[in-house]
């Protein structure tokens, strides 16, 4: 079952966020693509709509006052292992990521986050992990380096002191490593 069928006539996503505004918002733009929308405001609130609404997928915000959401996403996968449950928040890092992946969430996105996000952060969740195929060859370390200081000076528009500043090295250096040709791989 895929995050957009049902077991109803159409799919019940549960929105959990303190921000009503940001909350009511979100559940008007599901519901104009054929959502049936439950909301709520806190944990206790949520897990008491999850008991009675049966929600498909669920959307929750990490950080709320009381419970937090990473303890809602492991109670409401306690409550239905088959519930697709996506990690709103607006204090992004990894280890809290990896913890709500830990905890059955699908995917973990970054506030401000709209419907087409969430859409398809679900999607990606769902699809197939990619695997490399036989000819996919790690690139070296220096050739990793070598994109990444290039990334970022594309990010700075070609400012070599601010690429300096955020890769954190001296802007010498980071002339002397522009100068050198890219390593093959």
């Amino acid at each position: 079952m895929n995050a957009l069928e049902s077991h109803h006539d159409r799919t019940v996503l549960l929105i959990v966020d303190d921000d009503e505004i940001f909350r009511e918002r979100l559940a008007r733009a599901f519901r104009q693509r054929g959502y049936e929308v439950v909301t709520a405001g806190n944990y206790e609130e949520a897990l008491t709509l999850a008991q009675t609404e049966l929600p498909d997928m669920a959307v929750v915000d990490l950080k709320m006052p009381g419970r937090s959401g990473l303890e809602l996403t492991r109670e409401l996968h306690t409550l239905d292992p088959t519930m697709r449950i996506l990690v709103l928040t607006g204090y992004g890092s990894i280890a809290t990521a990896i913890e709500a992946m830990r905890l059955g969430a699908a995917y973990y996105v970054s506030k401000p986050a709209d419907a087409d996000d969430i859409l398809a952060a679900f999607a990606r969740a769902e699809a197939p992990p990619l695997e490399p195929g036989p000819e996919y060859t790690a690139p070296s370390l220096a050739r990793a380096e070598w994109e990444h200081i290039n990334r970022v000076l594309t990010d700075c528009g070609g400012n070599v002191s601010e690429a300096a500043r955020r890769l954190g090295i001296h802007r010498r250096s980071l002339q002397r490593k522009l100068r050198k040709y890219p390593p093959r791989q």
